[in-house]
């Protein structure tokens, strides 16, 4: 532990730390108090004193050197740092389209431009401009997710794993615990901890496993059902594939099956591809439309996946049971706000018009961009980074792109990489300058960029880079290195 006695010829230096008000009145921070609240300044203070005085414990010498002009350029870069906005939109150099920690899929300009609007007025979430009486806010955007889908109703939550808790509440009921069967090769965990059979306890249905992880028959599902059997649950394994010596059962089966017994089927299909014939890349992800016109009871996906939408979960199904989910008392601590409906409403119309949503939902035109395209930007990037003096080399590379989000885990898109190395730092170093060197100036109006190291170079995938953005990512590398 560090020691505060002043003990010798080192208690002049100890002497020499200004107080919180003195270094509160150089010009610097009478600035920055102009600003701020006084306690912010002065805690931002206390906090660079504190670091002084432990300096002076190690190396008395060399930080008695410290002038007061230091220390106060200390505490404005300490209140820079803690004024900088902590959500920062960046550059997606990752080739991860979907990337859940960069807040997956980005929103159209259409569907940006109703959030602006509902945020920054009032909006009609639950009130019918028609006549005038209260209505539900799902109804906002209900008929276009029904047309899109063919179900007979519809319900919007704040995600997908909201949609699985409450629709396991309804559907099992808390009279007594009743099953849901589901195959062992479909008990998934997703990022974040959310584990399907977790989900499940919480909501008091008792998960009845049948199959085993590889293969799973549809007597299975047969042999399980009992009279307190409360529905049959298919969930799509977005996030792994088991291959191989395997065997599932269709929704088709299921749904069969279900008729038989009069057993509902629910099917959480995840990623949240309206119809399968939207882009051929995406063709083999279960389609909400598929579903629907196989017949299952409840649809489940996400609304910021494959459709290119909001964060939400949207569940699309028989009437009977979509009237219960909105009326269930979850329903309120789960619902949307005016921003995600707006959002929501603004994407489900650029579906209705396939060419629409294939050259303006950012999700599909990042799949569709053809390699020629991508190689053509990558050459003007190098072109403009070739002379820098930072930087050794600068080459195109072929890459692999992925949808991420839990989405054809196993299939690659073939992408094109700008590859940096530094004359002077590591590979590693690079990369985290590119990360954080604009993050403490906003004014700067560059993004951080988030990109990957590999074989000894930064990689910068050009798939899930904006072409407006490729002269601020230039900019910024030119700044960081």
């Amino acid at each position: 532990m560090h020691q505060n006695p002043e003990p010798g010829s080192d208690s002049i230096a100890y002497r020499a730390i200004p107080s919180v008000h003195k270094l509160l009145e150089s010009p610097v921070l009478v600035e920055w108090s102009s600003r701020l609240p006084h306690e912010w300044v002065a805690n931002a203070a206390r906090k660079v004193l504190d670091g002084h005085r432990l300096r002076l414990a190690d190396d008395p010498k060399v930080a008695a050197q410290t002038t007061m002009d230091e220390l106060s350029r200390d505490v404005a870069k300490t209140l820079q740092i803690q004024t900088a906005r902590k959500l920062r939109a960046v550059i997606n150099a990752t080739g991860i389209i979907l990337h859940t920690g960069l807040g997956r899929a980005p929103l159209a300009k259409s569907a940006t431009e109703a959030l602006v609007e509902a945020a920054g007025n009032y909006a009609s979430v639950e009130i019918d401009l028609k006549t005038g009486q209260r209505g539900q806010r799902v109804e906002v955007v209900e008929d276009l997710v029904c047309q899109l889908t063919g179900a007979e109703a519809a319900a919007v939550v704040n995600n997908n794993a909201a949609a699985m808790l409450i629709v396991f509440a309804v559907v099992v009921g808390h009279h007594r615990p009743r099953k849901v069967v589901v195959s062992r090769g479909e008990l998934i965990e997703i990022g974040g901890s959310y584990r399907l059979p977790q989900v499940m306890e919480s909501s008091s249905a008792v998960l009845d496993e049948v199959g085993t992880t590889n293969r799973t028959h549809l007597l299975d599902y047969e042999q399980a059902i009992t009279y307190d059997t409360a529905a049959l649950l298919s969930v799509h394994t977005s996030n792994y594939r088991v291959q191989g010596f395997c065997k599932s059962v269709s929704i088709q089966e299921l749904v069969e099956l279900g008729k038989r017994h009069a057993v509902p089927v629910i099917h959480d299909i995840g990623s949240g591809l309206i119809s399968s014939e939207l882009c051929s890349v995406l063709a083999e992800e279960p389609s909400a439309q598929e579903s629907i016109q196989a017949g299952a009871d409840l649809v489940l996906f996400s609304g910021d996946k494959l459709l290119g939408g909001p964060q939400s979960g949207i569940i699309v199904g028989r009437r009977h049971w979509i009237n219960q989910i909105r009326h269930h008392p979850l329903m309120r601590a789960v619902r949307v706000d005016k921003l995600t409906l707006a959002a929501l409403e603004a994407t489900l119309r650029l579906h209705h018009d396939p060419v629409r949503a294939s050259n303006e939902l950012p999700v599909l035109t990042m799949v569709q961009m053809s390699v020629e395209r991508l190689q053509e930007r990558a050459r003007c990037i190098v072109d403009r980074l070739g002379s820098i003096d930072g930087l050794a080399d600068v080459a195109i590379r072929s890459s692999m792109a992925y949808l991420g989000g839990g989405s054809l885990p196993a299939e690659a898109i073939e992408s094109v990489s700008v590859c940096l190395r530094s004359r002077e730092i590591s590979e590693a170093e690079l990369a985290r300058r590119l990360r954080v060197g604009s993050a403490e100036n906003d004014s700067m109006r560059q993004f951080p960029i988030i990109c990957h190291v590999q074989n000894g170079a930064v990689w910068l995938d050009l798939r899930t880079v904006f072409p407006d953005q490729d002269e601020m990512l230039v900019a910024t590398v030119v700044a960081v290195v």
